[in-house]
């Protein structure tokens, strides 16, 4: 996943990001998360203050930085927050939101569409065909 310190859609959903990670990591489901962001327009996405989040949240996943911001491009990573999941064999298998809930919109963080690409790729069945794009803070490019 892609995200980043300052983003509100991030802060919106960060500790349900977190729920997700513990519950699935014990079903032997992997998360990563990756900071892409500009840090000298964005100083508060900096390494030093991404660690200071990451023990804040107490994330059980890295939590790593894209200097050169190749790694976001190579993904045609868009925004934070921004999911994507592979299956076993390293195949991108879902691409999309964590929910439908926004910070403006009301409606309770559940997780529910990466929760369900999750027992999808755990129990190795088809992907539902639609999958609604993240929407949040556009990457912030050099």
């Amino acid at each position: 996943m892609f995200i980043c310190n300052h983003c509100p859609f991030v802060v919106h959903v960060k500790d349900e990001i977190v729920k997700i990670a513990n519950e699935y990591l014990k079903k032997g489901v992997g998360f990563v998360a990756i900071n892409s962001n500009d840090i000298v327009k964005y100083p508060e996405d900096s390494p030093y203050n991404m660690l200071k989040f990451a023990v804040k949240y107490k994330f059980s996943f890295p939590y790593l930085f894209d200097e050169t911001q190749k790694i976001a491009k190579a993904y045609g990573a868009a925004c934070t927050p921004d999911f994507f999941l592979f299956d076993k064999n390293l195949k991108l298998i879902y691409r999309g939101q964590l929910d439908d809930s926004r910070p403006a919109n009301k409606k309770t963080v559940t997780g529910k569409d990466l929760r369900i690409a999750l027992d999808r790729v755990i129990k190795e069945q088809a992907q539902k065909r639609e999958q609604k794009p993240s929407i949040g803070c556009n990457i912030k490019w050099k």
